[in-house]
């Protein structure tokens, strides 16, 4: 388990992204979400790997690039805040493409103890050209993560619905 591997996930369009950038700002290493990395790259390349396309594919590509994530921030010495990671990804693919892949990968590839959760915030939420599905799909999402960290033997903080400064404050307080 890595200790300084920190996961921020919740409700799609909750404002991990914003957090992030907080927490960036603030001096913090910081790893932006493997999603919208891989939708930016797919749509450059005209691929397919989207998740409106092919969720599975999605989501084994996420898998990869968080595993990859992991690796080249092995050696940092500080506090690592991750935009989403394996888990999610994981989680994705077994509700996707029925593949069994959460169980194994969470326990070989531990994050801190607590995760933070964004909970649904329908008031900020948007959809964009890299984000096209909407705010039921997005609380689907939120449940079965809300699920899945307790079960792999995570404490799950949910973050409040308050400014990103306090939002920031919150979580490093609690860490």
């Amino acid at each position: 388990m890595s200790d300084r591997f920190i996961v921020l996930s919740g409700c799609s369009g909750g404002g991990k992204s914003t957090l992030l950038d907080e927490l960036r700002r603030r001096g913090h290493a910081t790893v932006e979400e493997p999603g919208r990395r891989i939708v930016q790259a797919e749509l450059a390349a005209g691929g397919s790997a989207l998740p409106w396309l092919d969720m599975a594919a999605f989501a084994r590509r996420a898998i990869d690039l968080a595993l990859a994530d992991r690796a080249r921030m092995q050696d940092h010495p500080g506090l690592v805040f991750f935009d989403r990671g394996l888990i999610d990804a994981a989680c994705a693919l077994e509700a996707h493409g029925g593949e069994r892949v959460l169980e194994g990968l969470a326990a070989a590839h531990r994050y801190h103890r607590k995760v933070f959760l964004t909970p649904p915030w329908p008031e900020i939420y948007a959809g964009d050209a890299e984000r096209r599905h909407g705010f039921d799909a997005a609380l689907e999402e939120y449940e079965r993560l809300k699920q899945a960290y307790p079960r792999l033997g995570y404490e799950k903080v949910v973050l409040p619905k308050v400014p990103v400064e306090a939002r920031a404050d919150f979580v490093l307080a609690r860490l």
